[in-house]
């Protein structure tokens, strides 16, 4: 039997059981992009609103810590908080994602031509409408690279959050870490690319259709 069949017998043996890891790594990573998205994309464009720069020097020092902390440090220290599963896992991994949404969506608020918004108020536009209508569209590209470059960087950190019994494909790797088996570790790592690139054309089509809307 080639490497190849066996490969496929491994599939026809355990599909069950790695669609329930994918199943899981699907649910976590999607819970923290939306968590993500709704906090940081407002954060960011009440930051561009505030005059005290020093608030906001404070909030990008305390994203860029998260960042900084390695993935499996950041994990370890909420277990004491939180214990382990799904929800120190979210909580982990939404700390982690901050910084690239919040520095993004800052730079496109910020990227809006002044002259473009004093025209808008001449025209009568009020606050939420010069938001909807003229900066949000223009900063877009920017919000949109940052929701696409975190997504990315979330569908790959989901795989440690195994380590703390959250499960996904993580589990899968570790598994397969255990047993040496390589099936099981080439699987898990296959399926979370797959997943990264996947994710990242929808939210490329998505920017599409919303800049063409």
């Amino acid at each position: 039997m080639t490497l190849f069949q066996e490969y496929i017998t491994y599939w026809s043996e355990d599909y069950t059981s790695i669609l329930s890891y994918m199943y899981e790594h699907i649910i976590i990573a999607l819970t923290v992009i939306t968590l993500s998205v709704l906090f940081t994309v407002p954060l960011a464009i009440f930051m561009t609103k505030m005059k005290n720069e020093l608030v906001k020097t404070i909030i990008f020092n305390i994203a860029n810590v998260f960042q900084t902390i390695p993935t499996i440090a950041l994990l370890a220290i909420v277990i004491p908080l939180l214990g382990i599963g799904f929800v120190p896992a979210v909580v982990a991994l939404f700390l982690y994602s901050l910084l690239p949404l919040l520095r993004n969506t800052y730079a496109g608020m910020n990227s809006v031509d002044s002259e473009i918004i004093e025209a808008a108020k001449g025209m009568g536009y009020g606050t939420v409408q010069r938001l909807f209508k003229i900066e949000l569209p223009v900063a877009l590209p920017y919000v949109m690279s940052g929701i696409r470059v975190s997504s990315v960087y979330i569908i790959s950190w989901t795989t440690l959050a195994a380590l703390i019994g959250a499960g996904g494909l993580g589990d899968l790797i570790l598994a397969g870490i255990g047993y040496n088996d390589t099936f099981m570790i080439f699987t898990g790592t296959f399926i979370a690319i797959i997943i990264a690139i996947l994710l990242d054309v929808i939210l490329g089509k998505v920017e599409k259709v919303i800049a063409y809307s």
